[in-house]
């Protein structure tokens, strides 16, 4: 190490001495940032000023990034680079070096070497460090990715007792048309008590043929030993799980059955009032129990508001398999919010700077890459999510 980056790092060794861990923010930072400059340097095969025939480019100053630490939200200066050849230079030891945002680096470039690109794109460009992108450069860096997320997405599997499904929406260009894209989620929780991410599927409709083949796709993988699913009642689904997964049993999420319940109201006292109503047939004690209560319920807008009465009685008993789980399972299975938390959320933060993705292999490349990253945390949680232990409690 040469004499000036011994001369930072005595600096920041004299600054913490001086403030203590008060202000780590601060020594951090510029840690971050001598690292990002070595980083340059073994980039340009050549240190700052130096005259090296293998030199491939130059510094080219700093921008600053505030970007979000375990010591809080600190400001660094991001070295940049100019005349070199090929991908341009951004340190790995930033953001870029996680999938989820290689994936919408590529997403955002494709919309610019397309031609799509708008004051937005130029923007999350520009927050990247990127100035400029060759569409060989792009296709490099999508081929790299695309091959990583393929592996996963084709990972074997196996035994998993509960199984979550989820369906979302992302708007997605098809020759040349704005459409919507259907994005088909799994997780599932087996004998090691973690929730994994099992597997991802973009299609152009919740259709029965796309969730069968998300479905069987699974199955083709090894996956195994299904006794309980839990999801909405998303178009297509009924069948196709039906048809893959038919021994299994389903329980239908009690939180989108209170919002359906909510449409159906008649009026604005009852849907201000039927969630509680609904939540007395949620937390019974027992599915005897909770049947009892839902007739109850079902006869008391028998009169005043038949048609809710009527979707009531039709609709509320898929919503009450979860009390043929043991009962320390239940709450986490009555709904599937560890679907909509753990992953549908996240999907919604890292898509929204992209909103309309330019074709179905980056909209598959970003949804991906965002899912690897969740199911990567989730496997290295050591408490768990199920204690199997307590199954016949």
């Amino acid at each position: 190490m040469d004499a000036k980056k011994d001369t930072i790092i005595e600096a920041l060794l004299e600054h913490l001495i001086e403030n203590g861990a008060g202000d780590i923010a601060t020594v951090f930072a510029r840690t971050f940032e001598l690292a990002m400059q070595i980083e340059r340097e073994r980039f340009l095969h050549a240190s700052h000023y130096e005259r090296n025939p293998d030199r491939q480019g130059y510094a080219n100053g700093y921008k600053p990034k505030r970007i979000d630490t375990p010591v809080g939200s600190i400001t660094v200066d991001v070295p940049k680079t100019a005349g070199h050849v090929g991908e341009p230079f951004y340190p790995q030891s930033l953001e870029r070096g996680r999938r989820s945002v290689r994936a919408v680096m590529v997403a955002v470039a494709e919309m610019y070497i397309k031609g799509v690109s708008t004051r937005d794109v130029e923007a999350v460009m520009r927050e990247f460090g990127i100035e400029s992108l060759s569409s060989a450069q792009v296709s490099r860096a999508s081929k790299l990715l695309d091959d990583e997320l393929a592996a996963w997405r084709t990972r074997p599997l196996a035994e998993i007792r509960y199984l979550i499904l989820d369906a979302r929406y992302e708007k997605m260009r098809d020759n040349g048309v704005v459409r919507d894209a259907a994005v088909l989620s799994a997780i599932g929780i087996g004998p090691d008590e973690r929730r994994r991410v099992l597997g991802v599927s973009v299609a152009l409709s919740e259709a029965e043929i796309h969730w069968r083949a998300f479905l069987e796709s699974l199955h083709q993988r090894g996956l195994r030993g299904v006794e309980f699913i839990v999801s909405d009642d998303h178009a297509g689904l009924h069948a196709a799980r039906r048809g893959v997964f038919g021994a299994a049993h389903w329980q239908r999420c009690q939180f989108h059955l209170a919002q359906n319940a909510i449409h159906h109201a008649p009026n604005h006292a009852i849907r201000k009032r039927i969630g509680a109503e609904l939540r007395t047939v949620w937390n019974a004690n027992s599915l005897a129990a909770a049947q009892i209560a839902l007739t109850t319920l079902v006869n008391a807008y028998r009169d005043t508001a038949p048609k809710l009465a009527d979707w009531l009685e039709r609709n509320i008993p898929e919503g009450l398999s979860v009390f043929t789980l043991p009962e320390p399972h239940q709450r986490r299975l009555r709904t599937s919010n560890p679907m909509e938390r753990g992953i549908q959320q996240e999907l919604k933060r890292r898509t929204t700077k992209i909103r309309v993705f330019p074709n179905e292999a980056s909209l598959e490349r970003l949804v991906s890459a965002v899912l690897v990253e969740i199911d990567e945390k989730w496997a290295a949680d050591t408490k768990g999510y199920i204690k199997w232990d307590y199954q016949d409690a």
